[in-house]
């Protein structure tokens, strides 16, 4: 009676692995140990990301440090997350002025695509975009773009390195 009775909990348990993919977080995978730095265009500023896995591998994250001379820094963390509901990886952001923005990310043949999510902080909301193109094992150039009255512009895009 006890086996019967553990293997119907666990039965919706197998239903929602079968569900989901063997390995949602591909698209990613190549982020994750490594550090990422690359410097803004026509500005004194860099900006690094550090990726790892957290709790054996469930969650992504990425730390993320602004530098700019002279400023104090602007730092970041976000959590991606597998949600069995949309079937995407999404994701939550946090950074140390305040603002969140959450949304979702998708593998591309080039590398990620990040679909229209909100920006949110104490000066309003903000929709933007991104693409991160593959440049080989060691490098990807992200574009960031932010929806505007007129329809979306680049607001930056940055070549990060892999580093040592």
């Amino acid at each position: 009676m006890r086996a019967l009775f553990a293997l119907c909990l666990l039965l919706p348990l197998a239903t929602l692995a079968d569900d989901a993919p063997a390995e949602p977080y591909q698209p990613m995978a190549f982020l994750a140990g490594h550090c990422w730095k690359g410097s803004f265009p026509n500005k004194p500023m860099t900006d690094e990301h550090c990726f790892e896995w957290v709790y054996d591998g469930r969650f992504l994250r990425d730390r993320h440090t602004v530098h700019a001379e002279g400023k104090p820094d602007y730092l970041g963390e976000t959590m991606y997350y597998w949600d069995p509901a949309s079937r995407q990886i999404q994701f939550i952001y946090f950074e140390s002025q305040g603002g969140v923005s959450k949304g979702s990310v998708q593998g591309a043949s080039d590398g990620l695509l990040f679909p229209p999510a909100s920006y949110v902080d104490a000066d309003g909301e903000q929709t933007y975009r991104s693409h991160w193109q593959r440049s080989g094992g060691d490098a990807y150039e992200a574009v960031n773009e932010f929806k505007t009255k007129d329809g979306w512009v680049v607001a930056w895009k940055i070549k990060m390195q892999k580093q040592p």
